[in-house]
């Protein structure tokens, strides 16, 4: 055991990231189900339907899992409110201020995680009394830090100056990663894109297949005038990132990007003019899995990783 099985009272350090138009009730039981740690994404889910989500997950699993909520989406309030009431125990925040609603959910006796990708925010999080902190490197899919550290260099950065765990997250995609990111300091990973396309996910099956016939350079950061977010290159990214490049303003970058657009390629399946979200590691990722399936390659690599490292010569 460590510190992050300790945290959250599971098997394996391993969290599930709480990704939006993907990570359902189905995920994050089966997840949680294999000794890590499922979160449901309330990001992309309206306060009823993520009640829904909480209460078929506590039927489909007896094990912990928790909700990620980005706190800058509307209806916050309403969704810490169906949290609290529901009882569940851990939640992961994101995009906004940590201060908001940590003190709340403790008080309510849940464990707090917030996700950060520079050392200010990781500092204000610490600040605000969360349990652990996870540590977003410039690799990872969706919204991202304008920084664009990645997650080798975040991770010992962060280490130097936070007293509370560190849960590494971007570009981690096999047991090799896993292994490096401990060696790093972190004493747990929060993976995202693996199990974007896992058989649980919600995504659609184009958005899968997307996934997995990536290739080195298939994604890139993008929209860095309103929020930075890594995509995979379609239609639709071309022409908003040749407007950012041609120097339209924020509100010409919004109106391209209209409403809906990631529902669109990523929960409705149009990969073309759809909002595709996926870290640079989707180029590894070869095949659909089940979670068991990943949850057993990846303790296959650590472990024969961890005993081919025993056996290197030392510096």
């Amino acid at each position: 055991m460590n510190k992050i099985t300790q945290l959250f009272n599971i098997t394996y350090p391993i969290i599930q990231g709480g990704m939006i138009w993907c990570s359902g009730w189905k995920l994050a039981s089966a997840v949680s189900n294999a000794g890590g740690l499922g979160l449901i994404g309330a990001g992309s889910m309206h306060p009823e339907i993520l009640k829904e989500h909480i209460q078929k997950c506590k039927l489909a699993t007896n094990n912990p899992f928790g909700v990620n909520v980005p706190l800058l989406y509307p209806q916050t309030d309403e969704i810490i409110d169906i949290i609290i009431k529901e009882g569940v125990k851990i939640v992961f925040t994101s995009a906004g201020n940590p201060a908001s609603y940590t003190s709340v959910l403790k008080e309510n006796g849940i464990t707090v995680a917030h996700v950060v990708a520079n050392t200010k925010f990781a500092l204000k999080a610490q600040a605000a009394g969360v349990d652990a902190i996870v540590a977003e490197g410039f690799e990872a899919g969706g919204h991202n830090g304008y920084e664009e550290t990645t997650t080798l260099v975040l991770i010992p950065m962060l280490k130097q100056i936070i007293d509370i765990p560190i849960i590494a997250a971007g570009g981690i995609g096999s047991g090799q990663a896993i292994y490096a990111a401990m060696a790093l300091g972190a004493e747990g990973v929060q993976i995202g894109s693996l199990f974007a396309s896992a058989f649980e996910s919600s995504a659609h099956k184009n958005f899968k297949n997307a996934i997995i016939n990536s290739t080195d350079g298939s994604t890139y950061l993008t929209l860095k005038k309103l929020v930075p977010v890594r995509l995979i290159r379609n239609e639709f990214f071309n022409r908003v990132h040749l407007a950012g490049l041609d120097g339209k303003s924020k509100e010409e970058l919004a109106e391209i990007l209209g409403h809906g657009r990631a529902k669109l390629g990523m929960f409705e399946g149009d990969t073309i003019e759809g909002e595709l979200e996926i870290g640079q590691v989707a180029s590894t990722i070869k095949q659909i899995k089940t979670v068991a399936e990943i949850f057993t390659t990846l303790r296959h690599e650590f472990n024969i990783t961890s005993k081919n490292m025993t056996n290197r010569i030392t510096f």
